[in-house]
């Protein structure tokens, strides 16, 4: 019996064997587990799920120390809350959005090749959002000629940070031409649900356009040197030809469900919370308004005699080395960190705040006090909270007339939105953040961050040509569009 079945085994083990015979090798060797003839639109969403967790940690790791909005506690070693940074704090950032740029590229010349306009549109706006934010993080940045791997540029020049931005308005620009808004998308879109929902491609054209406004506010210093104030108007006053944003639910946003594969950025909610706590000045700036968003954002302090709540109460940024504390601080919720979640990638309130910048420098028409209060109330509403009566009685709130009130309260509404709070703050100069007498760099804010280690060691030539032309590669180096 036993010889029978090893003839019977062996006659089995000769038919596979002849049959793969008749195999080619590059059959054999073929990977099927991958996509061979990948469309535009198969590239789309892990480009949109990667940047944005990317977007919600930079904002964790980075935005919230040094715009204090969080402290790192009890420590009190150098940190970024302390303008301690060093040519590794956007390694991770550089690689991250080289690496999906690179998709990006991929997406836009196979809608280029299939005539596909919708996409050609969206990888042009995803490539702008990208750009732009490397860009004011560094300064000149490798962009002509970055990923172009398979032409056989192995190492990209660096490009000047405004041909960077010209090109991106022109791109967008284009980007607005493109759309075809009677058409759905034929993959899966993570922002608007565009293969199915059919406001889908008209809401990427509004955060094409709202995306535009974004970057000539950037820019407003050098009007002149390029022509910002004529193309914010034609947008603004334009409403037909380039939509933007009319509420939240046309925001750029996207949903964490908690089910794979739009999980949360951070694993475990826990370590949203260790070894931090809330920052002073962003606690205190919502106390004063008594906003109706602090539990959303805050954990209760408490009195550590009694252990008994005592409200919110953040941690002073920089407090001075042997401080002593009455109270475990506030820290961030931990909510913040579980699903269900929206990651923010750019909100209709950051809009209605550009906009009441504009009118209230004259650069646009309408009523500055409007666009503010709007601002406000959305960004309250897109934390699904509600705005309480009489809230702009508050005399912290309340329009006065200054761009400072104007950037303080789009400094909250900003929370979480990457790194925009950042650049914000060195753009206008607001809000005025406290020294508590711990901050390094002689107290002065960053104004961006150094090269990292990669394109030092394999980039050098072209790194060295980038450094001499921007003046040095350290963070008091001044952008472009803030000299």
């Amino acid at each position: 019996m036993k010889n029978k079945f090893i003839k019977v085994l062996s006659l089995l083990t000769m038919v596979f064997v002849i049959s793969s015979c008749d195999r080619t090798f590059e059959e054999i060797n073929t990977d099927t587990s991958k996509i061979t003839n990948p469309t535009p639109g198969s590239l789309l969403a892990p480009v949109q799920y990667n940047m944005a967790s990317n977007a919600y940690l930079r904002a964790n790791d980075f935005t919230f120390d040094i715009m204090q909005v969080a402290v790192d506690f009890p420590g009190e070693g150098n940190n970024i809350g302390r303008y301690y940074i060093t040519e590794s704090t956007g390694n991770s950032y550089w690689n991250t959005s080289y690496k999906w740029l690179k998709q990006v590229k991929q997406m836009y010349d196979l809608a280029v090749q299939q005539n596909n306009k919708n996409y050609q549109a969206i990888a042009l706006v995803m490539n702008a959002w990208m750009y732009a934010n490397l860009t004011d993080t560094y300064g000149d940045i490798p962009f002509s000629e970055a990923s172009k791997i398979e032409e056989g540029i192995t190492q990209p020049k660096f490009d000047k940070q405004k041909d960077i931005y010209v090109k991106l308005l022109d791109d967008l620009k284009t980007a607005n031409s493109l759309f075809v808004t009677s058409s759905l998308l034929s993959d899966q879109d993570l922002f608007y649900n565009a293969n199915n929902d059919t406001n889908g491609v008209l809401n990427w054209k509004k955060f094409c356009n709202s995306l535009s406004l974004r970057l000539l506010t950037r820019i407003l210093k050098r009007n002149g040197d390029v022509d910002v104030y004529s193309r914010i108007q034609e947008i603004v006053n334009n409403p037909t030809v380039f939509p933007i944003f009319q509420s939240n639910t046309e925001s750029a946003t996207l949903s964490i469900t908690g089910v794979a594969p739009l999980l949360p950025p951070i694993a475990r909610p826990q370590d949203f919370t260790t070894s931090r706590a809330a920052g002073e000045f962003f606690v205190e700036t919502l106390k004063a308004n008594n906003d109706p968003r602090q539990s959303l954002f805050f954990s209760q302090a408490k009195n550590l005699s009694n252990n008994q709540n005592i409200g919110y109460k953040g941690v002073p940024v920089g407090f001075s080395s042997g401080t002593t504390f009455s109270y475990q601080p506030s820290n961030m919720n931990q909510n913040l960190a579980k699903a269900p979640a929206k990651i923010l990638i750019f909100p209709y309130a950051e809009l209605q705040f550009i906009l009441s910048e504009l009118a209230f420098k004259g650069i646009i028409n309408g009523n500055a006090q409007t666009y503010y209060e709007n601002g406000v109330k959305a960004a309250i509403e897109q934390w699904n909270a509600t705005l309480p009566a009489n809230y702009f009685s508050n005399t912290s709130v309340m329009y006065n007339g200054t761009l400072e009130r104007i950037m303080l309260q789009k400094y909250v509404a900003l929370f979480f939105v990457d790194q925009q709070q950042w650049y914000e703050k060195r753009r206008t100069g607001y809000p005025v953040l406290p020294n508590n007498g711990g901050l390094l760099n002689d107290g002065k804010m960053p104004q961006r961050l150094m090269y990292p280690t990669q394109p030092k060691i394999l980039n050098a030539e072209n790194y060295q040509a980038a450094v001499q032309s921007m003046g040095g590669d350290n963070i008091n180096v001044i952008n472009w569009w803030n000299q």
